[in-house]
């Protein structure tokens, strides 16, 4: 597709509706709320600003720059003279093409800090004055790139935080197990293979654990990920275990153990009967999983989460395997440990993990209600799919890019957004924006001098077709960590 096209159809006009002698338009990309974000997403974290501009660069050179001018101008001039009802001219694309890069300079905050709603995260300003309608022109195609990668890592930040916090209260020694404790189930549930990715990446900076493959080879593409960059478990599906038959489930388990003698393997066990599992196959088959050289880990896939794995709130009268729940019917069979802290530790041979419609509030609920019943909330794994990861939108963090400064003949006009109809939220910075750390918090500081805004903690990270302090995802982990 032609890379003209990455933008709404209203911005092909705009480069006629600047003020005439326009030289410089100034934009920034701010989160501006957190209304809608799941309760304790107080920051977002800066995430994906390599990769969106290494795609952006990418797809320009192999979809504009590369291509025949003749060929690609008169492309999108047939389209959108059809698409305007209008002849339209595309000289302004030309000069494009005859300078065969993005005459664009973008400034960063470091991928992995978090930032307070309300502070620019990315500036983004044309470098030759003869286009300065391509700033706001980009806007469109980084804003539907960006938000996402930023809104999965915050979320992930919330769920680590979540599982750090109860661990300490009841598996301290154990605590380089939340790495692994979220793990990404959501591939599958998002919206395309981009959105897989973005949302993937944002997960990964924050946990270790994930099935979406696709996530590697963009992790070493835009991050220079080395060695060991996510981690999974084999593990079946209902397909595998409705092939064995409902009759022979428990010959299913037997033939699977046989198949994957050590390591950990994961047996999704709701497909018919959960609690016929836990209550008859797993005690007859407790022997072989003990002499096991690895960990089976059950994994139930329907119901409330919280009930499943914790047990129903429990009435008057005798305990039911619901009552009880996952958890407490594996320490039935199995046993295990007492922690230092007091809390039941399952034996290692055996695990459980859930991942079906888990959210923040649900992974929270978890953890405390095996706290009460006293167990180590390291019990349990949670698969966080698209219910967390795709009920989301631009506004859970209110992201948007927005103009607050333009150089038209020489004079700089510092402009801005404040609809007398809103709430305050799209009220914007005004005129050139700072970024500064004080008392270990980012602020903003606007309306700076030119001179003022070269300083602070934005940083180049690409212009003119050149990236620049770039980083990896070593270094975006370690900063992700500090902030736990």
């Amino acid at each position: 597709m032609n890379a003209l096209l990455l933008t709404d159809g209203y911005k092909t006009g705009h480069h006629q509706q600047y003020p005439k002698g326009t030289e410089e338009v100034y934009s920034n990309w701010t989160p501006r709320s957190n209304k809608y974000a799941p309760k304790g997403c107080d920051k977002v974290v800066s995430f994906g600003q390599q990769y969106v501009f290494k795609w952006l660069h990418d797809y320009f050179n192999d979809h504009f720059f590369s291509k025949p001018k003749e060929s690609v101008c008169n492309e999108i001039k047939e389209e959108l003279s059809l698409y305007l009802g209008t002849d339209y001219d595309v000289t302004h694309y030309e000069k494009l093409h005859d300078l065969q890069y993005l005459p664009i300079k973008a400034k960063s905050l470091p991928e992995g800090v978090e930032i307070p709603v309300r502070v620019p995260m990315l500036t983004v300003v044309n470098t030759d004055a003869a286009f300065y309608w391509i700033t706001n022109f980009l806007e469109t195609i980084l804003s539907t790139m960006l938000w996402q990668p930023m809104t999965s890592a915050s979320i992930a930040l919330r769920y680590k935080r979540i599982f750090k916090n109860w661990a300490l209260k009841t598996d301290k020694e154990n605590i380089a197990f939340i790495d692994f404790q979220g793990h990404d189930f959501s591939m599958r549930g998002m919206g395309g293979l981009q959105s897989a990715v973005s949302s993937g990446m944002g997960h990964a900076a924050v946990f270790l654990g994930s099935d979406s493959l696709p996530i590697i080879s963009s992790l070493r593409n835009y991050y220079r990920a080395k060695g060991f960059v996510i981690g999974s478990v084999n593990a079946t599906e209902h397909s595998v275990m409705c092939a064995g038959t409902k009759d022979d489930e428990i010959g299913t388990f037997r033939q699977l153990m046989e198949t994957y003698p050590t390591g950990i393997f994961s047996v999704v066990s709701d497909t018919w009967d959960l609690w016929k599992v836990l209550t008859d196959y797993l005690p007859q088959l407790k022997e072989e999983i003990l002499a096991r050289d690895g960990k089976l880990v059950i994994r139930p896939d329907s119901g409330d989460p919280v009930d499943i794995i914790c047990g129903e709130i429990k009435t008057l009268g005798a305990e039911s395997p619901k009552d009880k729940g996952v958890v407490e019917l594996l320490w039935d069979i199995f046993g295990g440990t007492i922690n230092a802290q007091g809390f039941k530790v399952l034996d290692t041979h055996i695990g459980a993990i859930y991942g079906d419609s888990i959210t923040t509030e649900r992974a929270e609920e978890i953890c405390k209600r095996l706290s009460d019943k006293g167990f180590a909330t390291t019990n349990v794994v949670l698969g966080i799919g698209s219910f967390t990861y795709q009920f989301n939108t631009r506004d859970t963090f209110g992201f948007a890019m927005k103009a607050t400064a333009v150089v038209v003949k020489g004079e700089r006009r510092e402009i801005f957004k404040d609809p007398i109809t809103d709430d305050g939220i799209k009220k914007s910075a005004k005129g050139l924006v700072k970024v500064v750390v004080e008392n270990n918090e980012y602020v903003l500081i606007d309306q700076v001098t030119p001179a003022q805004e070269k300083e602070g903690a934005l940083q180049v990270i690409y212009e003119n077709g050149l990236f620049k302090n770039q980083t990896s995802l070593e270094e975006i982990r370690n900063q992700i960590n500090k902030t736990l």
